[in-house]
């Protein structure tokens, strides 16, 4: 059986949600972890835009962006709901302008940019997210879904990015939320560490099947 393959960078938070998506669908496919700075002939070829995550499906299909990923294997399989509880706009928030803080708030010196304004800007952000955790405990219900799995892995690169002045805020439900999604089985099955891919390596398996969430 032709397995999907998934181009993956464990630490990447777009590549993390994928990876959830797919975990939790039960989705199997052959994971090919990347090395940034030594990406694959093959990922280029499948998508010029050369970034992760990438899957190929099967039948040649090819698709490059996380959340068309989460959404096809979603689509597949949903047994824990995820699609039900969803917020198109408050993803595209956290895509857009608090994805746009992280990046210069975490890399100054890349984008010339004022650290700390946009730490301030990107926490205006998180408490927006406290108040609506303050309600049921998860973005859009008290069960997680497709919001939170969207948002977590970008709001947990903020938070490590100076952890003690994170942890000195006053966000009580997001610290709750974000430590509660991150201490569950689920995410650590899509944290496991793996070699960088080669040509020529036997595939890496990745699916619920393999690690038993």
């Amino acid at each position: 059986m032709t397995l999907p393959v998934l181009y993956s960078f464990r630490r990447c938070p777009y590549a993390m949600r994928a990876r959830l998506a797919i975990m939790v669908s039960g989705t199997m496919c052959e994971l090919r972890e990347v090395k940034l700075s030594a990406k694959p002939d093959s990922l280029i070829a499948a998508s010029p835009k050369a970034t992760v995550p990438v899957l190929i499906l099967p039948d040649g299909t090819v698709i490059d962006q996380s959340l068309d990923i989460m959404h096809w294997s979603l689509g597949r399989n949903d047994p824990r709901w995820w699609l039900t509880r969803t917020d198109a706009d408050l993803i595209a928030t956290s895509d857009g302008p608090f994805k746009h803080d992280l990046d210069r708030y975490k890399y100054p010196h890349r984008h010339d940019s004022d650290a700390m304004a946009h730490r301030e800007s990107g926490l205006a952000f998180l408490h927006q997210l406290d108040a609506r955790l303050a309600t049921h405990g998860q973005l859009c219900g008290q069960e997680q879904g497709l919001a939170d799995m969207a948002i977590m892995p970008f709001v947990r690169q903020f938070a490590a990015t100076d952890a003690a002045w994170f942890a000195a805020q006053t966000l009580p439900h997001v610290h709750e939320w974000l430590a509660g999604h991150l201490a569950s089985a689920l995410f650590a099955a899509v944290m496991v560490r793996y070699a960088p891919w080669q040509p020529g390596d036997a595939p890496t398996i990745f699916g619920a099947a393999t690690i038993g969430v």
